[in-house]
C-alpha cells in the first residue's frame, strides 16, 4: 500500500502537488501571467485627470468647426449653409478711418474660422438674412480667443453680378465675447469688458460660374455700441481682414 502511494505521488500532475511551504489551497492555482495586464490596470487607476481627456480639451476649438462641416455634408445640407476662414491685423482708429487713411496698424492679428447659416429670403428683393458666428484667435501685443454670434444682412442685387458676382454684408447688432479683456480696449484707467457688442462689414466676391466660392473682405468690430454697454470710454477693436468661405 505504501508503494502504492508512493508511485501515486511520483505520477500526479505538477498542480497537483503543493510547494514546501506554501499554505493549504494554493495546489492547482495557475501561475499569474506576466503579461502586462497588471501594468495597464496601474495605469487606469493613476491618480489625476486622464491624458486623453485633458487632450481632447485642449483641441476642441479646432474639432469643433471640422465636426460642423462633417455634420453638414452627412445631413445633406442646403447650400445656403457655409464656412469660411479670415485673418486680418488691428488698427486703432474708429471702424471707418481705414478708408479716410486715418488707420494706424499695430503689431495685433486675428485668425477666425467662420460659419453662417441663411434663415430668410426676401420674395422680390436679392436680400437675405444670414445667422453668422466666429470662433477667433488674436495675437502680437496680447493673446486671447475671441468668439462672436450676429445676424447679418445681405444684398447682392448689383448691376455686375453676372460678371463679377458681388453682395454687401452689414451686421450692426451681436455679440461678442474675448477670454481676457485685450489691453488695446481699456480705457485711459484701465477698464474694459470682455462682453461686447460685434459689428461686421463684408464686401464679397465670387466667380459666375462657381459662386459657391467666395472671397470677402470684412471689417470685425467690438464695441460698447455709443456706451449702451458700459461708458468706459473705450474704442474697443477693429481688425481689417481677408478671407475666404464656401457653400454647401
Amino acid at each position: 500500500m505504501m508503494t502504492a502511494t508512493f508511485s501515486g505521488l511520483l505520477t500526479a500532475p505538477p498542480s497537483a502537488a503543493r510547494a514546501p511551504g506554501a499554505p493549504a489551497g494554493m495546489a492547482g492555482r495557475p501561475a499569474r501571467a506576466r503579461d502586462g495586464s497588471s501594468l495597464l490596470k496601474f495605469l487606469k487607476k493613476r491618480p489625476g485627470r486622464p491624458p486623453r481627456r485633458a487632450l481632447l480639451q485642449q483641441l476642441w476649438p479646432l474639432l469643433l468647426p471640422l465636426l460642423l462641416l462633417f455634420s453638414l455634408r452627412a445631413s445633406g445640407a442646403e447650400p445656403d449653409w457655409s464656412i469660411g476662414a479670415y485673418a486680418g491685423q488691428y488698427y486703432d482708429s474708429e471702424p471707418a478711418g481705414f478708408t479716410q487713411g486715418r488707420a494706424n496698424y499695430l503689431n495685433q492679428y486675428l485668425v477666425a474660422l467662420t460659419a453662417s447659416k441663411t434663415v430668410w429670403r426676401a420674395e422680390k428683393l436679392p436680400l437675405t438674412l444670414e445667422i453668422d458666428g466666429m470662433i477667433g484667435h488674436q495675437f502680437g501685443q496680447a493673446t486671447l480667443q475671441e468668439f462672436a454670434i450676429a445676424p447679418v444682412l445681405r444684398w447682392s442685387g448689383f448691376p455686375w453680378n453676372e460678371t463679377l458676382p458681388t453682395s454687401f454684408r452689414f451686421g450692426p447688432i451681436g455679440y461678442s465675447y474675448t477670454t481676457i479683456v485685450s489691453p488695446l480696449e481699456k480705457s485711459a484707467s484701465g477698464e474694459g469688458s470682455r462682453h461686447l457688442n460685434f459689428l461686421l462689414v463684408e464686401l464679397t466676391f465670387s466667380r459666375p460660374e462657381s459662386r459657391s466660392h467666395e472671397v470677402f473682405l470684412r471689417l470685425h468690430h467690438r464695441c460698447s455700441a455709443y456706451d449702451l454697454i458700459n461708458n468706459y470710454g473705450a474704442n474697443g477693436e477693429d481688425f481689417l481682414a481677408l478671407g475666404y468661405r464656401r457653400f454647401f
